[in-house]
């Protein structure tokens, strides 16, 4: 049986990307698409998330998203589907993208929002794994 969570983010495939944005059908980043799968599997939001730029927390140096993905989820160990996968793009940089793994294995597979992509289904080939910084659950999955 297919993962709620994993269900959830396919149903957003194609989804524009748009800065801050967690409208399935009508936009969506990171942040958003990881909100809008949280709505429907968990409930609603738990706490109200503030602006931010496309930059994060960089210049700050502070490591917001992996903050908050503490806070509200629970540290996972395994390479599963539904995974939340949480990735630092350049090594020394704050962690600032995330996805859902869909497909675990030999060719695991992962939803996301890409700039320039909108909400896709990517294989999470050697240069996107060795990105990942953290696994996280949504509660009760």
């Amino acid at each position: 049986m297919m993962s709620a969570v994993v269900v959830a983010a396919r149903a957003w495939i194609g989804t524009p990307y748009l800065h801050q944005a967690s409208c399935k059908g009508a936009g969506a980043d990171c942040l958003g698409l990881l909100r809008g799968v949280w709505r429907e599997v968990v409930g609603a939001e738990p706490e109200a998330v503030p602006a931010y730029s496309p930059d994060w927390s960089e210049p700050a140096r502070r490591e917001d998203l992996a903050a908050a993905a503490g806070r509200w989820l629970s540290a996972e160990s395994a390479m599963a589907p539904g995974v939340v996968l949480l990735f630092r793009m350049r090594e020394a940089a704050v962690a600032k993208h995330m996805g859902i793994l869909s497909v675990a294995g030999d060719a695991p597979k992962f939803v996301h929002a890409y700039s320039g992509h909108g909400v896709v289904e990517s294989p999470l080939s050697l240069p996107w794994e060795r990105r990942v910084v953290g696994l996280f659950r949504f509660p009760g999955h």
